[in-house]
């Protein structure tokens, strides 16, 4: 199988062990792996911007790089959201299509296409708290959504269940939003930090060591908030986990 890596651009400045981790995963289940040199952005922050015009041509670089391949996946629950669902400032031609059903989310990847049984290398001897952005459980359906009170399934945590040592808390309220949402916390910042802080309180208090997440982008929020509340947490993408990080 060949698949195509598509790394965001926040994860690339920000957090490259993250990519590294994904590239690694994929290759431990024999995939054939390859990474088009010149992607860059999706287009997500122009498009949640409402910069349609400006977004077009930075999504119709991403379908020329990517336009070829069966799969692609990306450790971004955030960015597979935009491209499956929003890529729409260019013209919807087979090309942007077949781009736009073809691209996962890492954890979809490896549950839905993958159907992984077990991760024999992987070992994280932790209590650990899950988030789900936005994203993920709204715009992939990762998980349940609690407030449509349907019955329980979660696709991160099928997956980090097999995991040896791990251990699972879980906060009170684990479908609230984080208070990321990219441009939002620029525009909106008081409201942002509060819902940050509410949401790191939330994990510390239910006993978690480390938070992990689909989504750099709000690991990143959460890890700034919960460094200005003195709280004594770490987080790490369910990328780096599923690899066989252990700290």
């Amino acid at each position: 199988m060949k698949v195509a890596l598509f790394v965001p651009c926040f994860v690339d400045a920000f957090f490259p062990e993250v990519g590294i981790a994904t590239l690694e995963l994929l290759e431990r289940f024999g995939i054939d792996v390859e990474y088009p040199l010149t992607q860059t952005c999706c287009g997500q922050p122009l498009a949640n911007s409402g910069c349609q015009v400006e977004a077009a041509p930075v999504e119709a670089l991403f379908v020329k790089n990517f336009a070829d391949y069966p799969y692609i996946v990306t450790p971004s629950g955030s960015c597979t959201h935009h491209v499956r669902h929003y890529l729409d400032a260019i013209p919807q031609t087979d090309a942007v299509r077949h781009v736009r059903t073809h691209t996962f989310e890492l954890v979809e990847f490896l549950h839905d296409i993958l159907e992984v049984e077990a991760f024999p290398w992987a070992e994280f001897p932790h209590k650990v708290g899950l988030h789900n952005s936005c994203g993920t459980l709204r715009g992939l359906r990762h998980a349940s959504m609690s407030e449509l009170g349907e019955p329980f399934f979660s696709k991160p945590l099928a997956l980090l269940g097999k995991v040896k040592g791990i251990e699972f808390v879980t906060p009170q309220r684990p479908d609230e939003c984080c208070g990321f949402g990219g441009t939002f916390s620029l525009f909106e910042e008081p409201v942002s930090a509060k819902m940050g802080h509410d949401k790191v309180s939330d994990h510390k208090a239910a006993g978690a060591d480390y938070i992990v997440s689909a989504d750099s982008s709000c690991l990143m929020h959460q890890k700034g908030c919960a460094e200005r509340l003195g709280l004594d947490l770490k987080f790490v993408h369910i990328a780096q986990i599923l690899n066989g990080a252990r700290a």
